[in-house]
């Protein structure tokens, strides 16, 4: 791979940062506040701050440890349980990653619907209107054209974004620390106007935070192409510590700001209208503003991902023979155009069904639960085989990092419920027959018959 088509470490770090700081920031006071009280949002927070540190640390030590397992979802999961699996990782991660990105597309619509809607008409609504799936859909093939004229300079270009939308979440924290009120906070700490226990509580935010975080693994994801080896790690925990801070200082100080039962009842993007609060009509329109450059870098973000994937897999068999063609600028060109026309037929779906970004945003984080279980779960077996062996010999900190992650993994897919388990699994179907076509009349590659230049 040419080394112009290489990426560093900051560009990584603001993948994995603007990857899981996108759309999903900016209605976190409303989604927490409607499933849970003050009490609970903090212990959820607690299990995902630890849950998804070990997570973090589960990919830094795999980076390290195993280097010859390039793309990690696809390669971690068929080296530690087969092929089979390990195309199940690859193709949930990829379903994960394309309803994400409408995801992004109908609430940037939803947002520039408190502007152009009223008594007079409904233009973008819920992001669900014919107006905002055909302003979403030049969206989509302009990001295409950026992709497809090279991973690296479409990597600058989010991180220029990812800075521009920094300053109006920073901007929030300052203005909410000033403005917050302690006692609003305390009332209903415990949520008993919700008529559910703490712990069914905690359980309903688990999603939620998940999905904020979904995009931890960006860094290994694009591994084959980082500069340096060692910055794949490092990208993974600064960019999970800096969106740990801003996700758990917006919903906490969003509770000092308004009473729970309001929160619940705001429209989303439900910063936009707290900012409004704080700072007059202006405030709306700052959040508005840092909500489409965020959301537009995210669905930068996730387009390389989605795009890697089944390039990585198709490198190694899993996937037909025809998603491994790169152009002249090293991107693979068949796996954009899959994941192009892919989320322009989700956009025109909604358009049909009428659904909005919470619905997506839960079909999304349900196609993520697998791979991440397997991430953990790939480390605890590789350490333990390794158990006695020249230099392979780890101490008591892998197994518990290993556990933790594999523990954090098994619960979120109960959290999850058994309904939103059994939606996943059937989206998994779908999968198998593009399977059977990549096996049909040839055989996998060895793990360590594909390495980066």
């Amino acid at each position: 791979m040419s080394a112009n088509n290489k990426i560093g470490l900051w560009s990584l770090t603001a993948l994995v940062f603007s990857s899981m700081v996108g759309a999903g920031v900016f209605s976190l006071p409303q989604n927490m506040a409607q499933v849970a009280a003050p009490l609970a949002v903090l212990i959820g927070w607690g299990i995902t701050g630890v849950g998804i540190l070990l997570l973090a640390l589960c990919f830094l030590r795999l980076s390290r440890q195993r280097p010859d397992l390039e793309g990690g979802i696809y390669t971690y999961a068929r080296a530690g349980f087969g092929e089979l699996i390990g195309f199940c990782s690859a193709w949930g991660y990829w379903l994960c990653a394309t309803i994400g990105i409408v995801s992004y597309l109908v609430i940037v619509f939803a947002t520039l619907g408190l502007f152009t809607d009223g008594e007079q008409g409904r233009i973008f609504g819920d992001g669900n209107t014919w107006q905002a799936v055909a302003c979403g859909s030049l969206f989509v093939w302009a990001v295409h054209w950026l992709v497809a004229r090279g991973i690296r300079e479409a990597a600058l270009v989010n991180l220029l974004a990812t800075i521009a939308k920094l300053l109006p979440l920073l901007l929030f924290i300052v203005l909410g620390l000033l403005a917050f009120r302690l006692d609003l906070a305390e009332f209903d700490f415990q949520g008993i106007s919700l008529e559910v226990p703490v712990w069914e509580q905690v359980k309903q935010t688990m999603i939620i935070t998940l999905w904020v975080f979904t995009g931890i693994e960006g860094a290994v994801v694009l591994s084959a192409r980082a500069q340096k080896r060692q910055d794949i790690g490092r990208a993974t925990v600064f960019g999970v510590l800096l969106a740990l801070v801003i996700y758990v200082l917006v919903t906490v100080l969003s509770f000092g700001l308004q009473a729970r039962e309001s929160l619940a009842g705001l429209h989303n993007p439900s910063m936009a209208l707290l900012m409004e609060q704080l700072l007059g009509e202006p405030g709306k329109y700052i959040i508005a503003i840092g909500l489409v450059i965020s959301v537009a870098a995210s669905y930068l973000s996730w387009t390389l991902f989605a795009v890697e994937v089944p390039w990585s897999a198709a490198m190694y068999g899993a996937f037909p023979a025809i998603f491994r063609r790169q152009n002249r600028q090293g991107v693979a060109i068949n796996s954009l155009w899959l994941t192009s026309l892919t989320v322009q037929g989700s956009l025109l779906a909604v358009l049909w069904s009428g659904e909005t970004y919470n619905t997506l945003l839960a079909i999304s984080s349900q196609m993520i639960l697998v791979p991440y279980l397997l991430v953990g779960a790939f480390l605890l077996r590789w350490s333990w085989q390794q158990r006695g062996r020249a230099q392979g010999t780890f101490g008591v900190g892998q197994y518990l990092i290993a556990g933790g992650a594999t523990l954090y993994g098994a619960w979120l897919l109960y959290a999850s419920g058994l309904d939103n388990l059994l939606l996943s699994l059937w989206l998994y179907v779908p999968g198998l027959a593009l399977f059977w076509l990549a096996r049909r009349g040839s055989q996998p590659l060895p793990l360590n018959a594909v390495a980066s230049d």
